[in-house]
């Protein structure tokens, strides 16, 4: 079920909200200083790609500096990727079939205001760290 989720998200939405991702990820890598944010916007594309069986968990490790680097995020590329998934939820809950893939939209938007600190796992072992 996972994949016939996944295979109609890439369709309607994945594939758009992924290359918004790749295009944050490319404008933050470059600076030196932007490269991390990049990764995370690489690594969240990637999500954003293929969601269904997979979730963002905090990281135990996280502390101060992920906070500091959300903020940067949040003003760098956050907001305009959060307004993306936004829309696209929006547009997808006008039908019936589309209801669930736009609250998927709506449950990747904490992800995309605040990415820093976070881990994406399989949903079949939540609790996993590094």
């Amino acid at each position: 079920m996972r994949t016939i989720l996944n295979v109609i998200w890439l369709i309607l939405a994945g594939l758009w909200m992924c290359l918004a991702y790749l295009l944050a990820g490319l404008v933050l890598c470059i600076t030196i200083i932007g490269i991390p944010f990049g990764i995370a916007a690489f690594r969240i594309g990637i999500y954003a790609l293929w969601p269904f069986g997979y979730t963002a968990v905090e990281r135990r490790d996280a502390g101060a500096p992920s906070f500091v680097g959300n903020v940067l995020w949040l003003i760098l590329a956050g907001w305009w990727l959060a307004l993306g998934h936004i829309v696209t939820g929006l547009v997808l809950c006008v039908t019936i079939i589309g209801i669930p893939f736009g609250i998927a939209n709506f449950k990747l938007i904490p992800l995309s205001l605040m990415p820093l600190g976070k881990e994406i796992v399989p949903t079949d072992r939540p609790f996993a760290t590094r």
